[in-house]
C-alpha cells in the first residue's frame, strides 16, 4: 500500500473514531482496537492524533478533547464530528454490488448481518426513514457456521471432508489458519495436523464441522507460506496423467487443475494433470468422451481402455447397439 493509500485510510478511520466512541462511552482499548481492526498500539497513536484535530482557530475549545487510556475512553468534545461519514451514491452502489457477491461464498461473512447491511444501505438510498427485517438471508449449513466461529476464536477443529481429486471422505483435525477466496470459491486455510502442512478445504465440500476445546496452533510459518494459496501444487509423489485435448475442449483447462504443455498443429492441447488414484481419473475421462485422449502413463491408458470395452459390451449386450433386436 502506498504512503498516499495508508494516509487515505488512516483519515476514514480517525473520522468515523468520534462518532465510535459517543456511541460507545467508556470502551476499553483492546475491545474498540478489535471492533475497528486495528492493534491496540496503533488505536492508542490515532487517538493522540485526534488531540491535534479540530476547528480553525485550534485552540481550547477548538480541538477535539479527549479521556483515554487502556482501560477506557471518552470523548469530552468532539468538534462537530459525531456523525459518521455519509456514503456518496457512487460508493453506497460499490458497497452493495461488493455485499451481494459475497454472501453467497460459504464462510466469507455472516450471511444474516450481510443482508441486514444490505437493507439499511438500500434503505438510506430510497430515503426510507425505517428498515424491514430481512428474511430473505439465506439459512447457512451448521459446518459453515462453526467453521466460521472456530477461525473468529482461534480453535481447532475437527472436519469431515470430501476430496474430490480422491474421491474420498476423510476426517481430520485442523488448526484454523484464516478464511480466504480463490477463484470464486471460498476456502478455509488451515494446518492440517494428519498431512503436516498448510491445506486449503472448499468449504462446499466440508460435510461437517466440530469446534475442539483447544485452541488452534498452526506454526508461526504457516500463515506466510504463500505456496499455501496454490490449489494444485505440483507434488511429484502424486502420478501425472499426459493428455490430448480436442481444440473445441479448450474449456476443460479452465474447469480443472491441467497444465498446458503445447499447442499442436490442428489446435489440439497436450496436457499434464496430477491424480491421486487411478480409478477417479479413468471415471473423469471417460466423461470427456472422444474429446480428450490419454497419453500415459499406460495404467491410466489401460484403466481407460479397459473401462471403455466394458461399457461398450454392456451396451451391446443389451442391444442398444444401433441394430433392430425385434
Amino acid at each position: 500500500m502506498s504512503a498516499n493509500s495508508r494516509l487515505s485510510v488512516r483519515l476514514s478511520r480517525l473520522l468515523n473514531m468520534i462518532p465510535y466512541f459517543i456511541a460507545n462511552p467508556g470502551i476499553g482499548a483492546a475491545e474498540a482496537a478489535e471492533d475497528l481492526g486495528v492493534s491496540t498500539k496503533q488505536l492508542m497513536s490515532d487517538l493522540n492524533q485526534l488531540w491535534m484535530c479540530g476547528l480553525p482557530g485550534y485552540g481550547p475549545g477548538d480541538l477535539i478533547d479527549l479521556s483515554f487510556s487502556e482501560e477506557s475512553i471518552e470523548v469530552t468534545f468532539s468538534a462537530g464530528i459525531d456523525r459518521p461519514l455519509r456514503l456518496t451514491s457512487t460508493e453506497a452502489t460499490a458497497l452493495l454490488v461488493a455485499l451481494r457477491s459475497i454472501v453467497g461464498m460459504p464462510g466469507m461473512v455472516d450471511p444474516t448481518a450481510a443482508y441486514a447491511a444490505i437493507a439499511k444501505i438500500e434503505a438510506a438510498i430510497v430515503g426510507e426513514s425505517t428498515v424491514a427485517i430481512v428474511d430473505s438471508a439465506p439459512v447457512e449449513a451448521p459446518a459453515v457456521t462453526t467453521v466460521r466461529a472456530a477461525v473468529s476464536r482461534h480453535r481447532a477443529l475437527r472436519l469431515v471432508y470430501y476430496s474430490a481429486s480422491r474421491d474420498l471422505v476423510t476426517e481430520r483435525v485442523v488448526d484454523p489458519i484464516r478464511i480466504v477466496l480463490v477463484d470464486n470459491n471460498s476456502y478455509l486455510q488451515a494446518w492440517c495436523r494428519e498431512a503436516e502442512g498448510v491445506r486449503l478445504f472448499r468449504f462446499d465440500r466440508i460435510e461437517a464441522a466440530t469446534e475442539l476445546a483447544e485452541p488452534a496452533r498452526p506454526p508461526d510459518h504457516a500463515a506466510e507460506d504463500a505456496t499455501a494459496l496454490d490449489l494444485f501444487q505440483d507434488d511429484p509423489a502424486v502420478p501425472l496423467a499426459r493428455l490430448r485435448i480436442q481444440a473445441d475442449y479448450g474449456w476443460v483447462l479452465d474447469q480443472y487443475p491441467m497444465n498446458k504443455v503445447a499447442v499442436l498443429p490442428g489446435g489440439d492441447i497436450e496436457a499434464t494433470m496430477r491424480f491421486a488414484t487411478l480409478d477417479w481419473m479413468a471415471r473423469l475421462l471417460l466423461g470427456f468422451g472422444s474429446g480428450v485422449e490419454v497419453l500415459g502413463p499406460p495404467e491410466l491408458v489401460a484403466a481407460v481402455r479397459e473401462r471403455s470395452q466394458a461399457a461398450l459390451a454392456a451396451y451391446e449386450a443389451a442391444g442398444l447397439n444401433g441394430v433392430d433386436q425385434a
